[in-house]
């Protein structure tokens, strides 16, 4: 049964937990967007080598754990004198994981595309930048977010990984509570309810962002 004067008790530490977890997933995020869609636009747009450069990359993080890449960022980056913290190195890892898959999204939103704008667009002398910022990119994003929307939430669970390195996140949190108490049942739900909550409402955001962005689709 939960426990729930002990759910009430824990509930500082797992939002504490939580706020961690928060922090980690909008700033892996902002990694994996920034980064993930520059390796998007470079593998759709740019030369041969720039494609198999993305290819390479896209296939090493895509075919290894976060996990493994999480360990290598901490462990492994040291030995060659470079030393990051547990949060920035978690943050670090996850942001470039995700890159990898946001990359991807990028290129199949910009090959959704007419090519017949991007040809107009030449003929009407725009640079390459102007078209890539105001026409392909703003049809690529109102394509792909609910994909997009998908990965954040991904990244929010996720998170969870970081622990492995000793971050106090969420689910960091909940295990030393369940260490000191040894009720596991209602510390982990606990942990999984704010989870779900967190999850629940990124879904409803990004439904409502998909709805304002595609007014035609609620017709």
């Amino acid at each position: 049964m939960i426990d729930f004067n002990l759910l009430v008790c824990s509930m500082p530490a797992l939002l504490r937990g939580l706020l961690v977890t928060l922090k980690i997933a909008a700033l892996g995020c902002t990694i994996g967007m920034s980064l993930g869609t520059l390796l998007g636009i470079l593998q759709a747009l740019g030369p041969r080598i720039g494609r198999w450069i993305v290819t390479l990359y896209v296939t090493l993080i895509r075919g290894t754990p976060m996990l493994i890449q999480i360990i290598c960022v901490f462990y492994v980056l040291p030995q060659f004198g470079i030393r990051i913290p547990t949060f920035w190195a978690a943050t670090l890892a996850i942001g470039l994981n995700s890159a990898a898959y946001i990359s991807q999204v990028i290129r199949s939103g910009i090959a959704s595309v007419s090519r017949g704008q991007i040809e107009a667009a030449r003929v009407l002398g725009l640079s390459n930048g102007t078209i890539i910022y105001l026409i392909i990119l703003p049809q690529a994003v109102r394509a792909v977010l609910p994909a997009l929307g998908n990965e954040f939430i991904t990244l929010v669970k996720d998170s969870s990984l970081a622990s492995t390195i000793g971050v106090a996140e969420l689910s960091k949190e909940g295990s030393l509570i369940r260490s000191r108490t040894l009720d596991a049942f209602t510390v982990f739900f606990g942990v999984a309810l704010l989870y779900l909550i967190v999850t629940t409402a990124l879904s409803l955001c990004v439904a409502y962002l998909e709805r304002k962005m595609n007014p035609d689709a609620q017709n």
